[in-house]
């Protein structure tokens, strides 16, 4: 093997290869019969959670339990096939639940369907502009707040469901369901209750001694049978649904017009954003589990082409599902292989139980959801959340109250504009305590308070001031900007602002400086510019700042000299 040399420049791998499937590098790093019957038992233990998780999620969205199923073997085949993770697992999630809900409330599945495709070619746009990397700085809070807040809407609308209610409308918003519950209680099944006391009970007991056999899987077909078996008078799939599907539909494009797409582009934005957010941090948690690294932009790409193929086979949105991908890589995934099978055996299952898939009831499937909404709520990081910053706090609060009682897509806006006040207030806050200081004579690293240090001043030239600047000189500072100067003990003759600690400038704070620069020199103060970093001089370069630079602070100091005694 012959050496790199130490001192052999670093070659940025071409931009095509971050758009490679990693089911292609699977294979070409090689593939062996061990990894094949590692992905094929891994695949098998995750179709059998997901085919109950699949029709629980499809209900709650508002749409046929079928539509569950063919999301999760579309829309899990293209992303396990062009996805830039080796172990992601696609389909239906809790998250998108709200949004199916709502969309289908109002514009029916026809409009679920044309703002999925547009949230397709979304993220498939966004990934082939190599975005995917920024997605991952949505706000920490914002992300606990939603996700809080859906399972706490997920769990309202399965109440009926839970209680065994026979209710001939149920509204879309929390609020309107609570008013609706209360107003059929006179509906009350006692049996539905126990079937969803018995179904929760199972599960939690199986995930307690941590049962090898699938928990929800297994608590359902026991309900199912009870149901059978001692003709309990519950609403089950086969009721209400007239059962699930034993095979795909044919694909379907719906006709649609400049106004209906017009409408449904803000349903289409919430969908691609929150796809896009929910499947790079499965992505990641995958990551964190194998030590291994996703391709953000090549996995946006594939959940684009997943939920275009989804949409058009009779599906709904589809996005990376964390639990399912853990479960996939705690089963031994090795490879794209695993997800792959996944998708299959869903389908080799509906064409072999659709018929006992009548049977299952309802409330057992709400207690399926309320695991789904335990897990996704947090608790214990929701707490953590809250007991931080009162900034942090007010974002959690704001976007969770906003997704039960507004809507989600007004929350996820709320929280991430709510967010970015937050930091740019506590931006501003560093700078007006540390960003200007004052500065000593010498080319030391020392700040020195004039009135605790006589020398400080007097080593420097008569009526020369000079000031240190540190950090990000961006909008939020600079609004503090002259107001700091101002406090600093007036104008002088000429100010040295030194920004070797300044790491870039954005476009609002290079106008600042401009009328800073511009107001000083109509108070007789010039203004040198000292030790700027390359990427800060291009930008005051581009917007034209008109001050003079200097290398260093000895040659800003001299430049001072001349100044003064030109003056």
């Amino acid at each position: 093997m012959t050496a790199i040399p130490a001192t052999a420049p670093f070659v940025r791998p071409a931009a095509w290869r971050m758009f490679v499937p990693k089911l292609v590098t699977t294979f070409h790093e090689g593939y062996k019969l061990s990894d094949a019957r590692a992905d094929m038992m891994a695949g098998l233990t995750v179709s059998v959670v997901a085919l109950p998780l699949s029709l629980a999620l499809a209900i709650a969205s508002g749409v046929a339990p079928g539509r569950g199923l063919f999301t999760a073997v579309i829309g899990g085949l293209v992303v396990s096939i062009l996805g830039g993770s080796r172990y992601q697992i696609a389909g239906p999630t809790g998250a998108f639940v709200v949004v199916v809900a709502g969309i289908v409330a109002k514009f029916g599945y026809e409009g679920l369907v044309v703002a999925t495709l547009m949230a397709g070619v979304l993220l498939i746009a966004t990934g082939l502009a190599r975005l995917g990397t920024y997605i991952k700085y949505v706000p920490f809070p914002v992300v606990t707040g939603f996700t809080s807040g859906i399972a706490v809407v997920i769990f309202a609308s399965q109440v009926g469901d839970i209680l065994g209610l026979t209710l001939a409308h149920v509204p879309a918003d929390v609020p309107g369901k609570l008013a609706a519950y209360a107003h059929g209680l006179g509906s009350f099944n006692a049996l539905a209750l126990g079937i969803f006391a018995g179904t929760l009970g199972i599960i939690l007991v199986m995930q307690r001694l941590g049962s090898r056999l699938p928990s929800f899987l297994a608590a359902i077909l026991v309900a199912s049978a009870a149901v059978w078996l001692f003709h309990i008078h519950v609403a089950t799939i086969g009721s209400r649904f007239g059962g699930i599907p034993s095979a795909l539909p044919a694909a379907h494009l719906p006709a649609t017009n400049f106004e209906t797409l017009r409408a449904l582009l803000p349903a289409a934005f919430t969908i691609f954003a929150l796809g896009g957010i929910e499947s790079l941090l499965s992505a990641v948690v995958a990551d964190g589990m194998t030590g291994r690294r996703h391709r953000a932009n090549c996995e946006l790409v594939a959940q684009g082409f997943a939920n275009i193929a989804s949409a058009i086979m009779g599906g709904i949105p589809a996005t990376g599902a964390i639990a399912r991908t853990a479960t996939n890589i705690r089963a031994g995934a090795r490879s794209p292989m695993a997800g792959i099978v996944h998708s299959v055996a869903i389908l080799a299952m509906m064409a072999l139980f659709a018929p006992l898939g009548g049977t299952i009831p309802l409330a057992s499937l709400a207690a399926v959801l309320a695991v789904v909404c335990w897990n996704m709520a947090d608790l214990r990081v929701f707490r953590l959340v809250l007991h931080s910053s009162p900034g942090d706090r007010a974002v959690l609060l704001t976007t969770f109250l906003l997704t039960i009682f507004v809507d989600l897509s007004v929350a996820i806006g709320a929280g991430i504009v709510l967010a970015s006040l937050v930091f740019a207030h506590n931006m501003a806050r560093i700078g007006e305590a540390k960003t200007l200081l004052p500065d000593v004579a010498g080319d030391v690293d020392e700040f020195a308070e004039p009135n605790r240090d006589p020398l400080a001043r007097a080593r420097l030239p008569a009526g020369v001031a000079a000031f240190r600047l540190s950090g990000p000189f961006f909008f939020a500072v600079a609004q503090e900007f002259e107001e700091i100067l101002s406090r600093s003990g007036g104008y002088p003759k000429v100010m040295i602002l030194r920004m070797a600690g300044v790491p870039l400038i954005d476009a609002t704070g290079s106008a600042a400086l401009t009328r800073f620069v511009r107001s000083a020199a109509g108070r007789g103060t010039a203004v040198i510019l000292s030790e700027l970093q390359p990427e800060p001089e291009a930008s005051l370069r581009e917007m034209d700042v008109p001050a003079p630079r200097a290398a260093s602070f000895a040659e800003a100091r001299a430049m001072a000299e001349t100044l003064v005694r030109s003056a």
